[in-house]
């Protein structure tokens, strides 16, 4: 199942030229997948749990730009890769639109405290399934 967070565009997040900034895209790839996940589930796991995601490789393909003003949409999937990766299918899409404006694979895996490597957590392979792609 597919996980639709909105986006809105704002005056910080456009370059000279008045569209938004090729880096900005990772932040709001990021945002959707923070609520994907759950923010408060994140929190826990770091807090108690001391897991952590790195982003492990990550790909971006641009083919509209976006502007000051824009109500648009991030759209997610995800599969798990292995139980130590998690790949995200991410888009950026205009209401209604035919095509994705930007597209991006995200893949993440989980850290302890010590920055070694650990298995995606159970609740988080729950929510991978809820919206793995189909």
């Amino acid at each position: 199942m597919t996980h639709v967070t909105p986006l809105q565009i704002y005056y910080e997040d456009t370059d000279l030229s008045g569209a938004v900034y090729h880096a900005n895209y990772l932040r709001y790839f990021e945002r959707a997948r923070e609520h994907l996940l759950g923010p408060a589930e994140l929190v826990r796991l770091w807090r108690d749990d001391g897991t952590g995601f790195v982003v492990y490789k990550c790909e971006l393909s641009f083919r509209e730009p976006a502007g000051l003003g824009d109500s648009l949409e991030i759209r997610t999937t995800v599969r798990m890769e292995s139980e130590y990766r998690a790949v995200f299918q991410q888009s950026v899409w205009r209401p209604g639109a035919r095509a994705a404006m930007v597209e991006g694979v995200v893949q993440l895996v989980c850290v302890d405290r010590q920055n070694r490597l650990v298995p995606l957590p159970p609740g988080v392979r729950d929510r991978i399934r809820e919206h793995a792609a189909e």
